[in-house]
């Protein structure tokens, strides 16, 4: 369950009449217990609570202690769990009590607590969230109301769905997003004084509307059409004296048509539910991203769980100019002049969202920006000067028509908020209506809209151009900037979407930008059209862009097609925060590891690398310059290499049987051959990536010319070896036909220089990015490496010293990309180019001894898999020990000490890349 449908349950389970035998079990079940776990604490079965109250209690290991009491015993009954010495041995996180009037609890870990009456605990519903797995981050916990408030809103939009299905409907869904955005304005303004009279929306609805609901579109209708309205024209629009309550809004927010769907009793009833809400906590910048997810089908089920949070967009914000404005501040002190320069500057500044969603990232930057404004205001002894940083200033292009309105909402929400608090509610509010009719959210797409168009470097007037006629947002207004000849800064999350995941659509649009200007344009990701839409722009005018992206355009083969582009417009990569989890919540994980990249057309300005370090904390580096891998080195692109450039031993795929899969098989595939004595050498071990990582069985018929005629005596092998020569001679390839005459033996066989027989080393093709080092192994005398596989036949055991290094490993995830999120091993990339330094005697001497440790360690957990071992919540201690003492005896081969991280690692290893080229070319 996500955190919207925990609070629906929760809210649902107070709203019921009390029952204190009933109410631990389905509190439990409202954080996402299955039936069958229920169904074992009602049996006993894993209830440990030994409570002596009248109902009993319920232990949860691992979980909670709670217990319904008779009435006024709460604070007893809490007190009683937190002694009960069960409560510490089954290690509950949580304990709680209550009598149905009053509810208590206490986080264990923490200590926090929370005492209000039962009809109120879903207003702490964030506090229980760990109970369903998840993991809250601050964010979450601050943002309680925008999740209630979505909860309700979704439960709202389904029931009228349902009694609506027409406006449900792709035709109509504009109509319906539409609706919900007056709903949300109206309800913000009747508990922030907008509206005169306090809950004058949700009162009057109540007041006018039938019991059953029939007639509450119409009630709406009304007030929506007098909102719509002008004061003057009030007597001839002829609106009911109830109507007539309510002020002209403007903006376009009411005007067309006021037609609402119509509302059953419950629908009804959800509607004055919500408007019971306080909308004063509202957080634009976290509810937009919240609200567009209950108009779409797709994000429905996740609701909640796909918010950006502030300290992420800030990690973007901040760099790109927030940092400067701020450090600008600080050096004007209380120097009038200075300050009022800054002020000046500030009322310039043009944000530029062009995937802009539902306005998180223009609401933050408002946001933050009017705060340093104030500041600037109260230095001057100028507290209640009216803002001159404009809201149209804030541009945004967002490519679905309901999430472009909420960004728009959004934005105006923000406005008064900050008005309110660094101006007074009186001042706020004489300003605040009507609203002003332009939109400067763009509905559009974003990759063929001409965003100079939208967000123009020079002169304040605004003409939306589309490369496709139909693409172009015609009914939008055109609108001027408030001041003129600012700087532009743009920024967003644009969509990821790997080469792989695209639409014909989408690859269309990538197309449009990419074709003819580079090869290899297919495999890139569709947020790359973001960053050379940014680039084209920077041609005409100053401007600085950052934008959140998947690490695959900064790593593998994406780099040398995307990058050369970028830089051949004479940007360089200004700062960058090197790859981080964008997660939202723990357990529903909606994070993928991504990178921040800023790119300038002023070269000039000092380079800044963000990273994290060993300890987890953020570090920051000044730099020279900034890679395409993100790395403080030159521009340089790793280019596959056919043989290694470090000296190291030749590294290939394993033996390719191109078979149709008769020459292997599994365990009981092989009992069925019913080998004879002397039969059994026909048959080996074969291993590939997942026979290695996860221990599973597998074995092939390995034969030649002179085995293959003792073999064809046993049946069984002779059908299978039949089988294989019918399977190449259908096959279109010629050199697969050609392998019909030999069909025993594999097409492809390597076994290295050694006799037959001889241990090679085994390196999985694909590993998880979980792990934190590549899991390389030696295989059983005797054993076939599948090409599913990479090996090294002819090499010392230093070598895997090596390849289990966090150097290796970094290298690879940098150079050779992934597949979706796992590493992909390349060794015509990784390991042909891995920069190696000299290596002494003792040096080999050291990573012998430092291999041969890994394989004990591991051995010492026979028969635990690769699989197990490398779990990195299960990883056994001296295995990781292990693998501890290899990278510091590694790493002081390079440097003489350990690196600090992974960037550092990164800078030395391309450092070693560039004079190991340069060499090899000279």
């Amino acid at each position: 369950m996500n955190a919207v449908e925990i609070e629906q349950a929760i809210s649902e389970l107070a709203e019921q009449p009390f029952d204190p035998a009933e109410f631990p079990y389905a509190f439990l079940t409202a954080f996402g217990n299955k039936d069958t776990t229920i169904k074992r604490l009602r049996s006993g079965g894993t209830n440990k609570s030994d409570f002596a109250g009248p109902w009993g209690g319920v232990l949860q290991t691992n979980n909670i202690h709670l217990v319904a009491c008779a009435p006024g015993a709460v604070a007893e009954a809490l007190a009683a769990l937190r002694a009960n010495p069960l409560t510490t041995r089954a290690k509950a996180k949580f304990i709680l009590a209550t009598d149905g009037l009053e509810l208590e609890a206490e986080d264990i870990t923490s200590g926090e607590t929370i005492a209000c009456r039962y009809v109120d605990f879903p207003d702490h519903f964030g506090f229980f969230l760990p109970l369903a797995g998840i993991s809250t981050v601050k964010q979450i916990r601050e943002s309680a109301f925008d999740i209630r408030a979505t909860s309700r809103l979704n439960r709202l939009y389904v029931e009228l769905i349902k009694d609506n299905p027409d406006w449900g409907s792709s035709d109509r869904r504009d109509d319906m997003n539409h609706f919900m955005a007056r709903l949300i304005f109206c309800f913000f303004a009747e508990d922030t004084d907008i509206f005169a009279t306090e809950r004058l929306f949700t009162a009057t609805v109540d007041r006018m509307s039938d019991r059953d609901g029939a007639n509450t579109h119409k009630v709406i209708g009304e007030i929506f059409r007098a909102m719509s309205t002008p004061i003057a024209k009030r007597a001839e629009a002829k609106l009911p004296r109830w109507a007539d309550a309510f002020p002209y809004v403007n903006g376009g927010l009411f005007s067309g048509s006021t037609e609402v769907p119509r509302f059953s009793k419950i629908a009804q009833r959800y509607l004055s539910h919500i408007g019971g809400l306080d909308w004063t906590q509202i957080n634009p910048d976290i509810f937009g991203s919240m609200i567009q997810a209950v108009a779409d089908e797709e994000e429905r089920s996740v609701l909640g769980m796909h918010y950006t949070s502030v300290p992420n967009i800030l990690k973007v914000l901040n760099p790109l100019f927030l940092d400067d404005l701020r450090a600008e501040l600080e050096a004007a002190g209380d120097n009038t002049r200075k300050l009022a320069n800054l002020r000046a500057r500030m009322a310039r500044i043009r944000v530029f969202d062009p995937a802009c969603g539902s306005g998180n990232f223009l609401v933050i930057a408002y946001k933050e920006m009017r705060a340093i404004e104030a500041e600037i205001n109260r230095r001057r002894g100028e507290a209640d000067r009216r803002t001159d940083i404009p809201l149209t200033n804030y541009r945004g292009i967002e490519l679905r028509s309901f999430s472009a309105e909420i960004a728009r909402l959004a934005l105006i929400i923000a406005e008064y908020q900050c008005d309110v608090t660094y101006r007074g509610q009186k001042e706020a509010l004489a300003e605040f209506l009507p609203l002003d009719a332009q939109n400067w959210i763009t509905c559009g797409n974003a990759l063929r809209l001409d965003w100079l168009s939208v967000c123009p470097p020079t002169g304040t007037g605004v003409k939306f151009q589309a490369d496709d006629l139909f693409m172009s947002p015609l009914d939008q207004a055109q609108i001027d900037f408030a001041n003129e000849g600012g700087e532009t800064y743009i920024c967003g999350n644009p969509p990821y979407k790997g080469a792989s995941e695209q639409d014909l659509n989408q690859k269309e649009d990538i197309g449009r930008i990419f074709e003819g200007r580079c090869k290899g344009w297919k495999s890139l990701d569709y947020v790359a059209g973001w960053f050379l839409k940014a680039a084209d722009y920077g041609l005409h005018t100053k401007a600085v862009s950052a934008f959140v992206s998947t690490n695959s355009i900064c790593q593998g083969q994406q780099v040398p097609i995307l990058w050369p582009l970028i830089f051949q417009t004479g940007h360089i990569i200004s700062f960058a925060h090197t790859s981080f989890r964008w997660a939202n919540l723990a357990s529903h994980n909606a994070g993928v590891t991504v990178v921040i990249v800023g790119i300038s057309n002023e070269t000039s300005v000092t380079r800044k690398v963000y990273s994290l370090a060993e300890d987890g904390q953020v570090a920051l580096k000044s730099v020279e310059n900034i890679n395409a891998y993100l790395v403080p080195s030159q521009n340089v692109y790793v280019s596959s290499s056919s043989r290694p450039l470090n000296g190291l031993p030749s590294m290939d795929y394993g033996s390719k049987p191109a078979d149709g899969g008769y020459l292997s098989m599994s365990l009981q595939e092989k009992h069925d051959l019913h080998l004879t004595d002397d039969q059994h050498g026909f048959v080996l071990p074969y291993i590939g990536s997942a026979e290695y990582i996860d221990g599973k069985q597998r074995f092939c018929l390995w034969l030649n010319a002179d085995s293959a005629k003792k073999a064809m005596a046993n049946a069984a092998i002779a059908a299978r070896v039949e089988r294989v020569r019918q399977f190449r001679q259908k096959s279109t390839k010629r050199p697969t036909q050609e392998a019909a005459a030999t069909p025993f033996a594999f097409v492809e066989v390597r076994y290295g220089k050694r006799e037959k027989g001889a241990a090679p080393f085994i390196i999985p093709i694909h590993t998880s990015e979980n792990r934190q080092s590549l899991p390389v192994g030696i295989l059983p005398l005797g054993a076939v490496v599948s090409n599913a596989a990479f090996a090294l036949y002819d090499a010392p055991l230093w070598n895997m010293a090596l390849i289990a290094s966090r150097l290796h490993l970094v290298w690879i995830a940098t150079v050779c990309g992934k597949l979706e999120t796992r590493y992909r091993y390349s060794n015509t990339m990784g390991w042909n180019t891995f920069p190696v330094p000299k290596l002494t005697e003792k040096n080999r001497a050291d990573l012998t001894a430092a291999a041969e440790g890994i394989l004990l360690a591991r051995e010492a957990h026979f028969p635990a898999t690769i699989a197990d071992l490398y779990d990195p919540e299960k990883m056994p201690a001296n295995l990781r020990a292990a693998h501890d003492h290899n990278d510091e005896v590694l790493e002081r081969i390079y440097i003489g000490r350990r690196f600090r991280n992974d960037t550092e690692r990164l800078e030395k290893l391309f450092e070693m890349y560039t004079k190991m080229t340069t060499k090899v070319s000279a």
